[in-house]
């Protein structure tokens, strides 16, 4: 064994390696003080403690691995309890459904695994174990289990920008891509529809967001508004006043922060002549999309937009935001390109993009 100090810890274990070589083994390290002049001015150190077998057992010759050092055997054991819980929970997690027949279970893995909610996998494995006891058919049951799935999203409201709504907000937390979702918003309906576009945005927090904006405003030549307040909004406003659609980029500041709803609301005038359209990326977790949610509750949102799909592994809380909400997708968008990666969401885009993920043997 061997201690070493140095003011850093590469320092260290350069010391350490040339003392004792490459297989030593770091056994504790801590920071300590060192000199000074009536306790003050004291240098800060490293200490290291390292430690190497010279008689190590011809066991630990054929195989070498990283608990041989006895410093580690308490990691060792903690590992150990947790691949020992790790099984358990599996355990706990297949004898929900064990009074199920073995080909429902094996849809509901297949479903469990797009992150669905397990209130629901219950629902759904009750139900194809009903239709399942009715015609016996293993075949049909992803058929049926996917006519369950799609039936409550079937039945919302889908769909984008409407013709007699002059406003369209964007709205959402931070790093989801609203910027970029309202120049291909935009895009579509200067090239494809000839409308007359302009943008205002309120995100002035961001130089960058604000260039970005900018950059787009001038490949799709239309104008662009900075407001920092509700009296610029108006003003801006007015200005656009025969335009078709006028496009709003807001902030994506910290979603928790209640000040920033309040900011929001303080600087846009949300009046029925706007659509708003929540923006959210696939890529988060069914409890962060519901704390967004509720976080603009005071907004009145028009429909939800869904980013990312391209990065997605699964289609758990999209779904599950949009069935416990009651809000229908407006927007899908699958990479950076801009105009060609969104899809305005209707049934029909909506059950392909769904059906891609809980549907892995392809059945209609």
């Amino acid at each position: 064994m061997k201690k070493v100090t140095a003011p850093s810890m590469p320092e260290a274990m350069k010391k350490v390696r040339a003392e004792l070589g490459s297989d030593a083994v770091i056994l504790n390290s801590k920071v300590i003080y060192t000199g000074g002049f009536f306790g003050l001015f004291k240098t800060k150190q490293i200490e290291v403690v390292a430690g190497i077998d010279q008689t190590e057992p011809a066991a630990a010759k054929e195989s070498p691995g990283l608990f041989q050092n006895p410093g580690h055997e308490k990691l060792e054991e903690e590992i150990r309890e947790l691949k020992k819980l790790m099984v358990n929970m599996s355990a706990s997690q297949n004898n929900r459904f064990q009074h199920l027949p073995s080909p429902v279970v094996n849809v509901l893995s297949d479903y469990q695994n797009q992150d669905l909610q397990d209130e629901w996998l219950l629902e759904l494995g009750a139900y194809l174990h009903e239709k399942w006891r009715q015609e016996s058919d293993d075949e049909k049951l992803y058929d049926w289990a996917l006519s369950y799935f799609l039936q409550p999203v079937d039945q919302l409201a889908h769909g984008g920008v409407q013709a007699d709504k002059k406003y369209i907000s964007l709205i959402g937390p931070t790093g989801v891509g609203k910027t970029t979702t309202i120049a291909k918003m935009a895009a579509k309906l200067v090239v494809e529809s000839k409308k007359k576009i302009a943008f205002i945005t309120t995100d002035t927090y961001r130089i960058g967001a604000i260039e970005q904006l900018k950059t787009y405003a001038q490949l799709l030549n239309v104008p662009i508004e900075v407001v920092y307040k509700r009296q610029d909004f108006d003003e801006a406003a007015e200005k656009f006043s025969d335009y078709d659609h006028i496009f709003i980029d807001t902030a994506g500041r910290n979603y928790k922060e209640i000040q920033y709803v309040e900011d929001l609301m303080n600087t846009i005038n949300f009046n029925e002549d706007m659509q708003t359209f929540l923006v959210l990326s696939m890529t988060s977790k069914l409890q962060d999309m519901q704390a967004v949610f509720s976080q603009f509750g005071d907004v009145e949102l028009d429909g939800l937009i869904f980013t990312k799909w391209d990065e997605s592994a699964s289609v758990g809380p999209a779904y599950h935001l949009m069935t416990n909400s009651g809000l229908g997708a407006a927007y899908l968008t699958t990479g950076q390109a801009v105009p060609e990666d969104i899809k305005e969401a209707n049934p029909a885009t909506i059950r392909e993009f769904l059906k891609k993920g809980v549907n892995p043997y392809g059945s209609s």
